[in-house]
Parts: C-alpha cells; structure tokens; sequence
C-alpha cells in the first residue's frame, strides 16, 4: 500500500533559455524633458547672463578708486641724465604723464614740475626733487634772484635749496618727491622721479588722491 505525501511542494517547471523571467522587474525609460523645463533652463541661463553684464559696470565703479589711487601714487617718471645736472645749480623740468578717467584715456600731457638739485659727491641722496607748487596756494615756486635758494612770488615764501622753508606765508617746507636709486654699473644714470601733488595750506603733508 502506498502513502502519499500530501505535504509536498509542487515540482517547478524549468524556464527555457532566453525566455523573460516573471519576477524580474524592468525599470521604465526616463521621459524626455518637457517643454517646461527647457524653457525653464534657458530662461535662467539668460538671466545668468544678463547679471553678469549688469555687474561689469559695478565691478569697474569700485575697483575705479582704487586704481585711480595706484595711478595718483605714480611711476617714476624720467626727467634728465644725470650728467645734465651740476651740483649745487637748481633746475626745473616738466612732468608730462597719461591720463585715465574711468575707462577713457587721455594722450599725455604736462601735471607739473619738478626741481631737480644736484647734491656734492659724498652726500647720501645724489639728487634732491621737491614739487614746483608753493605749500601754500600752489603758486609757482621760482628760484631766488641769488640763485642760492627758491621763492614764490604770490605770498613771498622763500626755502633754502634743501627745501627748509625760511619765510613767508608757507605753512611747510617744500614737498620732496621720491628719486628712483641709480644703478651702480650706469655711468649716466637716467634721474627719475615719482611725481605726487600734495593737499596745500595745510603743515602736515597729505598726498592727494
């Protein structure tokens, strides 16, 4: 007599090759962007770009100060050879420089003058610069009928050829500028200035801006 096993699992069919499994599951395609999106993409990369060009300007606007002050600051501007000046004999050169105000430049053009003296072999500075305007109102500083100093004639202020001021309506001495070093191996060195204008009537000496 044969008992049958109730209890047992049903046999599984095998799944032929290359059929499609029943419980695997297929991810579905991704949609195409909609035409809503596009329009979205390309509205905000056209706003983007639209910022950018808004913000050039302002952009230049603060950096303009700050290289208007560079700029005010100055290179060292070439004046003379060295051996055109004789130690102790004052003379005055031109100041010719370019101009930039925002973003239009101007050809070069003459911003003042500069004394240029000549110093004794052995002195610390070869050569002494001070800027031609008169501390007090910026009048034109001259040199002394004795040759042995300067004078400006507005306001009757008088300064030795150091600069030291003697009399007059002048609230400083005369304002020095900077001389670029020569160059050791340079028999002739070419004498180079940095040229600064500086606020007047005043006994502290401000640069202007």
């Amino acid at each position: 007599m044969s008992i049958e096993n109730s209890g047992a699992a049903p046999a599984l069919e095998p799944v032929p090759l290359g059929s499609s499994c029943p419980l695997a599951h297929t991810p579905p395609e991704s949609a195409p962007p909609s035409r809503r999106g596009f329009l979205g993409l390309i509205t905000g990369l056209v706003g983007a770009a639209i910022a950018a060009l808004i913000s050039i300007p302002a952009v230049g606007f603060i950096l303009t100060p700050i290289l208007r002050k560079q700029k005010a600051q100055g290179d060292f501007v070439p004046l003379t050879r060295l051996s055109e000046l004789e130690p102790g004999i004052p003379r005055v050169f031109p100041v010719v420089q370019s101009r930039k105000d925002g973003w239009v430049s101007y050809p070069p053009e003459p911003v003042g003058s500069v004394w240029l003296v000549r110093e004794p072999e052995g002195k610390e500075k070869p050569v002494l610069a001070f800027t031609a305007e008169c501390p007090h109102l910026a009048c034109a500083i001259a040199l002394s009928d004795d040759r042995r100093g300067f004078f400006c004639p507005c306001h009757v202020s008088s300064f030795k050829l150091d600069g030291t001021r003697l009399a007059g309506a002048s609230p400083r001495n005369m304002d020095p500028l900077e001389v670029e070093s020569f160059s050791a191996s340079d028999p002739d060195p070419m004498v180079r200035v940095r040229f600064q204008r500086f606020r007047t009537n005043t006994e502290e000496r401000v640069p202007l801006a």
